[in-house]
């Protein structure tokens, strides 16, 4: 068994030479997201651009956080015998089985956008989820946005989800030393319904609220207009959390979102075909690559020409 080393990425997107095939491959690309949600569609961008460079065959699948059709997808990928397989993780422990079959076949499993230590990937590409919690909470204390006593919402669009777990682990590391509260509520995956319970949310309790986290694509972007909505002014309330969408970048560039978690989602993809195909040519990844950067208003241009296509 290699040792894995951990190789850091900041920001900007990271690009593979990969070697001519001397024949064409067959991959699987297998989420647990769903397309609804604007990050997916820029995973699957990376997956897509990968295909096309390297001439191999990338089949993709979202699952929409059902665990049962994921583990039956992958399964099938393992049957079909595919040259590699790089997958999300959908809830702690749900793939282990998946990733010792694969290993048995000696398919190339890599695990990414949500890590899962106890299963036998590979390799993992992307952000760690517990590092980006703590980041989002240590920013609204070092900044000085909340202190002892003080109440944080924190709305995420699937409660229970692997990401949402690891992100609030990270979040209490920081604040429930300092005696700072918060509350987890649903939002769902629908745009609509997201903004009318966040709305709902902050009338009734905009006098406690002092910082918000949003634990999601789809809840940050959905900041402004809910800001707009309720009457409250941009900048009026600190709001940190994820950065993948158009939305969110201009919200940042805007002012009323102080910070956001870039997670380089295209180059995730990208990376994690590039070392499937790399081990399955015989050469076993003996590290991580580990995704990110936390950006504010002087660099969120960056991250919107990126998003723009531009």
């Amino acid at each position: 068994m290699f040792k894995k080393l951990t190789i850091l990425l900041s920001g900007a997107m990271l690009a593979l030479a990969i070697p001519a095939a001397a024949q064409a491959k067959t991959f699987y690309w297998v989420s647990h997201g769903t397309p609804a949600d604007p990050v997916w569609t820029y995973f699957l961008a990376g997956a897509q651009q990968w295909a096309k460079d390297t001439g191999n065959t990338v089949n993709t699948s979202f699952h929409g956080n059902d665990v049962p059709s994921q583990q039956e997808a992958l399964r099938a990928a393992i049957a079909a015998k595919a040259d590699g397989i790089v997958t999300s993780s959908p809830d702690p422990g749900s793939l282990v089985e998946i990733a010792k079959e694969a290993n048995a076949a000696k398919i190339p499993i890599i695990n990414f956008n949500t890590p899962d230590p106890k299963a036998s990937f590979d390799a993992y590409v992307g952000g760690d989820n517990v590092v980006f919690g703590k980041a989002w909470a240590q920013y609204l204390v070092d900044k000085g946005h909340v202190k002892s006593g003080d109440f944080v919402w924190m709305p995420v669009e699937v409660p229970g989800a692997t990401y949402g777990v690891q992100e609030e682990e990270g979040i209490a590391s920081v604040f429930k030393p300092l005696g700072i509260t918060w509350e987890v509520t649903d939002t769902t995956l629908d745009q609509g319904e997201i903004i009318t319970r966040m709305s709902d949310y902050l009338t009734t309790n905009r006098a406690k609220i002092k910082a918000i986290i949003g634990m999601g694509d789809l809840v940050n972007g959905s900041i402004k207009r809910v800001f707009d909505q309720v009457g409250v002014k941009a900048g009026e309330i600190p709001v940190v959390g994820w950065g993948n969408s158009l939305d969110t970048t201009q919200e940042v560039l805007q002012g009323y979102v102080n910070a956001a978690q870039w997670q380089d989602p295209q180059a995730t993809s990208y990376v994690a075909l590039s070392l499937a195909n790399m081990a399955a040519g015989g050469i076993p990844p003996g590290f991580n690559v580990i995704t990110g950067a936390l950006y504010e208003k002087d660099t969120a241009q960056i991250y919107d020409d990126i998003l723009s296509g531009k």
